[in-house]
């Protein structure tokens, strides 16, 4: 199993000058992938609650301070050589599909084709609200997107019309380095979300869940899969690891073998609410990377 671990980028790991030295080091310790998350917006009184929170303690306080995602891997990218860069997840609708596809693009060629694409819907409607996006519409736009992004990936000239935008025919001249654009995987806990990996992803990246929660997801994406005459056995899984304040290398290293004794492809770890520096999340981390590879 390929093991990560999530960049300095929200709360008090929020130190840009720190972005390319931990992934430099965490390269050189090991891992396999860098991982980032997508928030806009924290608001005051929220729409809706982070899942397992209160009105009183609706989201994580971390979340308050947020760096661009594309952004930190771009300057991850510029420092390693070696691991893959993906994202947990990135909420897709919000973004005007011909500019995420340059985005993208541009990011698959400065890492030197090692993007891996994560796509969510998220979860809060003011932040729908603050980038001008429906909400009641999250699954169509995702869906719309995901034509557009494979499109642009694998034509020459391109164009699109459909309901949500329109995109005039034009040259595709910006090319990602991986034939036929970054492997895409999609997030999600619904069934509708699963299904929609089987159909059209080329994964899912999903978190730790309570015992055989995982598992039924995923044979609800191997089923959809299979009715849309796809091999099951290709789709891959990426889980993240959100361990709580205090927890031991001991602890996060037991997390993670269980998630490998589920099968999944990979695992990455977000320390970003467990300590207080990304100094201590990389020393952290790389106590755990030691247990799990002895």
């Amino acid at each position: 199993m390929e093991i990560g671990i999530a960049l300095p980028q929200y709360g008090t790991h929020a130190r840009a000058d720190r972005i390319a030295g931990f992934a430099r080091e965490a390269e050189e310790a090991g891992f396999d992938s860098f991982w980032v998350g997508d928030r806009v917006l924290t608001p005051v009184a929220p729409s809706d609650l982070y899942p397992g929170h209160t009105p009183e303690n609706p989201y994580p306080h971390q979340y308050k301070t947020f760096l661009d995602p594309l952004t930190v891997l771009t300057v991850a990218a510029g420092a390693t050589s070696r691991a893959r860069l993906g994202m947990s997840t990135l909420n897709g609708p919000w973004y005007p599909p011909a500019l995420l596809a340059r985005s993208l693009t541009s990011l698959d060629q400065v890492s030197g084709g090692r993007l891996d694409v994560g796509l969510g819907i998220g979860w809060l409607r003011d932040e729908y609200t603050a980038v001008g996006a429906d909400f009641r519409k999250r699954g169509a736009l995702l869906d719309e997107l995901l034509d557009v992004l494979h499109g642009i990936w694998t034509q020459e000239e391109f164009g699109h019309r459909g309901p949500h935008w329109t995109i005039p025919v034009a040259h595709v001249g910006l090319r990602p380095v991986q034939p036929a654009g970054p492997p895409v995987y999609l997030g999600g806990f619904s069934p509708a979300a699963l299904r929609r990996v089987g159909r059209r992803a080329t994964g899912w990246v999903g978190a730790v869940l309570p015992p055989g929660a995982a598992e039924g997801l995923w044979d609800v994406a191997r089923r959809a899969a299979e009715g849309a005459g796809r091999d099951p056995e290709a789709l891959r899984r990426r889980i993240r690891c959100n361990p709580g304040p205090g927890a031991t290398a001991d602890a996060i290293a037991a997390l993670l073998e269980g998630v490998r004794a589920t099968g999944a492809d990979g695992c990455f770890v977000d320390l970003q609410q467990s300590v207080d520096s990304p100094d201590e999340a990389l020393e952290l981390g790389v106590k755990v990377l030691g247990l799990l590879r002895g």
